[in-house]
């Protein structure tokens, strides 16, 4: 089809984006082979998760550096060590680190919200809430333009009217559930395209929609946890990401654009497990280590604390029931003097930080060894 025929002019609403699924076969011979890659990499990172003894190890990292890339697809910047450091106070972080951090409260939330309900326009609506952090609701003002950075250049108009908005997700929301027929990564590609230029906010579409992506494949039962790590082949493969989306639009061009979506799931979960496999090596040998020179401290419930984030507080030994105030204090004391954490004061307050498993995170290799506890 050609953009005429499709209506579609990029300083004008939209408002005659085609209704899914689209008209053309989509499940190609390519597409298909690459399902089942993609499809083997995801199960390989859900049986890598569920041999985590301590999945809370998982929830509250993995998703933080899905926090950092999604955010800085969209032009807000911090690091992975902000990050961590104000994941449970973050009163004195910046204002990038903050909404960073919303977009992992905002996944949880979508997790959290699959055993009430499938996902829908409200679970959209609700994640796009607590990005954030601001009673938004689906676009009603006309007007909005996606535009060219460096010259102004209108790329696309979004359909206008909230009328019309809800009439499209709805028609979204129908394909997710309903087009059981196509494979469900062919449907997540599809799906995608359409809630972004749809467009339904008037902020966080972007970020909205990669959580929409992985709360699909919980929901597909391809994956038990918000874990995948998809917005790091997006933000390394930015300018393709952006320029398929536009061709399904001008060209309806969809085979490329889903190409690109099963390599994503597929070189990020394999990434995913591998990242996952260097966690529970480093903690196992952690464990090893501690144990042998501090057996008096050891417990296997103090290990899974110090992995459960980079940046761990007394408080936190404290509500795992494992030891009161002055002795968790002690412990974690004891732990900085046997090189596996490091103290440092942050306002009033004390942090002891896992440098190995903050390494780890923030480093593109997966060899635990690379982090192993001094000895």
């Amino acid at each position: 089809m050609t953009e005429a025929m499709l209506g579609w002019a990029p300083d004008r609403p939209w408002n005659e984006i085609p209704g899914l699924p689209p008209h053309q076969l989509v499940e190609t011979v390519p597409v298909l082979k690459a399902c089942i890659g993609a499809r083997e990499a995801l199960a390989e990172l859900k049986a890598s998760a569920e041999l985590i003894p301590n999945q809370t190890m998982l929830i509250n990292t993995i998703p933080i550096l899905e926090a950092r890339d999604s955010s800085e697809i969209e032009s807000i910047v911090t690091t992975t060590d902000r990050l961590f450091r104000f994941a449970h106070a973050d009163q004195h972080a910046d204002p990038a680190t903050k909404e960073a951090l919303r977009y992992r409260t905002a996944l949880r939330t979508g997790f959290e919200s699959l055993k009430d309900k499938p996902l829908c326009t409200s679970t959209a609506v609700e994640i796009c809430r607590t990005l954030k952090g601001a009673e938004l609701d689906i676009r009603s003002t006309p007007g909005t333009q996606l535009v060219n950075d460096k010259t102004g250049e209108v790329i696309y108009s979004p359909p206008a009217g909230q009328q019309r908005l809800r009439e499209l997700l709805a028609d979204w929301e129908r394909f997710l559930h309903g087009a059981t027929d196509l494979d469900p990564l062919v449907r997540l590609a599809i799906g995608h395209y359409q809630f972004e230029v749809i467009h339904p906010f008037t902020d966080g579409n972007g970020r909205t929609g990669r959580i929409l992506n992985i709360l699909f494949l919980i929901q597909a039962g391809l994956l038990n946890l918000p874990i995948l790590y998809l917005s790091r082949y997006i933000i390394r493969h930015k300018a393709e990401y952006y320029q398929y989306l536009l061709d399904v639009t001008r060209q309806q061009a969809w085979e490329q654009w889903i190409l690109y979506m099963l390599a994503a799931i597929e070189d990020t979960a394999r990434w995913t497990t591998l990242k996952i496999v260097a966690i529970r090596d480093l903690a196992e040998k952690t464990a090893v280590h501690v144990k042998a020179e501090r057996p008096k401290i050891y417990s296997r419930e103090l290990i899974d604390v110090i992995f459960e984030q980079p940046y761990c507080r007394i408080s936190n030994v404290v509500d795992k029931g494992i030891a009161q105030r002055q002795a968790a204090s002690r412990y974690l004391a004891e732990l900085v003097d046997l090189g596996v954490l490091q103290a440092i004061s942050l306002g009033r307050e004390k942090l002891f930080i896992n440098p190995s498993l903050l390494q780890l995170l923030m480093n593109e290799e997966q060899d635990a060894g690379a982090g192993r506890p001094a000895a």
